[in-house]
């Protein structure tokens, strides 16, 4: 009788939610990381890890979110190849004109987005053909440049030979070929001048910078500008340009924290003999081995710790007397490194004993032989 009573109660009784204590409920309620009582700092230094793309997305979740957002200390890079295919590095692209004028309107709508957003910047990546004056790049970047803070401007990376896309219906312009080269490159270095010469007035505080050079005079005088300059790395402009060692030495002793030069330097044919000197107290790395014709005669760089240099030969066969002559104005490598260089610890990626300079070039004959011009490890001519 009682299993009965028990059974139709139960029966009857609605189904009972299983309690869950209050510690529990506590337990799950804290689960959720409370973002908006965080201080404003705090949340800025989240949101700052977000992509550019995510940052506007944020900013619909809600009006503080998207107070947040508008703050300047969250756009601190501007970078115009940071867009799909972009990413895969390609130089020079071509691309169809519906696709560059999309890309176009892309850069434009950037760059408002920066100045809108009154962009504190650290950085700043670009390649624009700024001899360009149908599209004139270098107005725009000039108008970057004005209406957003870039005192703290650290990094700088500017290729001003080329734009990153170019449209499929390339103009053919009318006239001689050379002479319309010879223009264009005119009109590129007086606009990246131009340009310089604001990045000098605005952005003193630049420590890393890589760019194509000139080597003219008032370029130089220019880029002696960045007091602060660490890390440099120059690639050529215009094979048929040359580069005097009186240019190249007073650019190096005039930048006196530079740790870090790269050179691309390509010495013309009709300059065959000229060798270089190298002065810097304060340079740690130096890379050459994407120069050609680069030979150096002295090298006063007392902190040097690392050297990169690789002999490239032209494929221009010389008959013996000239080839002596030529190579009788170069000192062998190996004593250039050994009156000017007393830190050196690695060359060609080769770590060097401590004893290198005593023991002679034969333990490093090897070496040499790739990166030296002189007559001992240079006996075949082809240049």
């Amino acid at each position: 009788m009682t299993t009965n009573v028990n059974s139709s109660s139960s029966a009857m009784s609605p189904r009972k939610r299983t309690l869950t204590p209050a510690r529990s409920r506590r337990k799950a309620a804290d689960d959720h990381f409370p973002f908006n009582s965080l201080p404003a700092e705090c949340q800025l230094h989240v949101l700052f890890f977000l992509s550019e793309a995510d940052k506007c997305s944020s900013a619909l979740v809600c009006c503080g979110w998207s107070r947040l957002v508008r703050s300047w200390k969250l756009w601190r890079v501007a970078d115009y190849s940071r867009r799909g295919v972009f990413h895969l590095g390609r130089e020079g692209l071509l691309v169809s004109n519906r696709e560059f004028e999309r890309w176009k309107s892309w850069v434009h709508h950037y760059t408002h987005h920066l100045i809108s957003r009154r962009a504190s910047l650290l950085t700043l990546k670009a390649s624009f053909d700024l001899g360009d004056r149908d599209n004139k790049w270098c107005e725009l970047l000039s108008l970057l440049l004005d209406n957003v803070h870039c005192r703290d401007l650290s990094h700088l990376d500017l290729n001003w030979t080329f734009t990153l896309l170019e449209p499929l219906d390339l103009r053919v312009h009318a006239g001689s070929g050379l002479h319309h080269d010879g223009i264009t490159k005119t009109d590129q270095v007086t606009s990246f001048q131009e340009l310089l010469t604001q990045l000098a007035d605005s952005c003193p505080r630049v420590a890393r910078m890589r760019l194509h050079f000139d080597w003219s005079d008032e370029s130089v005088s220019l880029l002696t500008r960045f007091q602060q300059l660490r890390v440099l790395e120059l690639k050529y402009f215009w094979v048929f340009k040359g580069v005097t060692p009186t240019t190249l030495q007073a650019l190096t002793k005039s930048l006196p924290h530079l740790k870090s030069l790269t050179l691309q330097i390509l010495v013309p044919l009709r300059k065959l003999g000229i060798s270089y000197t190298l002065e810097s107290q304060s340079l740690e790395f130096l890379d050459v081995s994407s120069s050609r014709g680069l030979v150096f005669s002295c090298l006063r760089l007392p902190a040097l710790r690392e050297l990169r240099a690789k002999k490239i030969v032209r494929g221009i066969t010389l008959d013996r007397r000239t080839r002596l002559r030529v190579q009788s104005r170069w000192p062998c490598l190996y004593r250039v490194l050994r009156e000017g260089t007393p830190r050196l610890q690695v060359l060609n990626h080769e770590r060097l004993l401590p004893t290198w300079r005593e023991a002679g070039c034969g333990e490093l004959s090897a070496i040499l032989e790739q990166a030296c011009y002189c007559v001992q490890h240079l006996d075949s001519w082809l240049w």
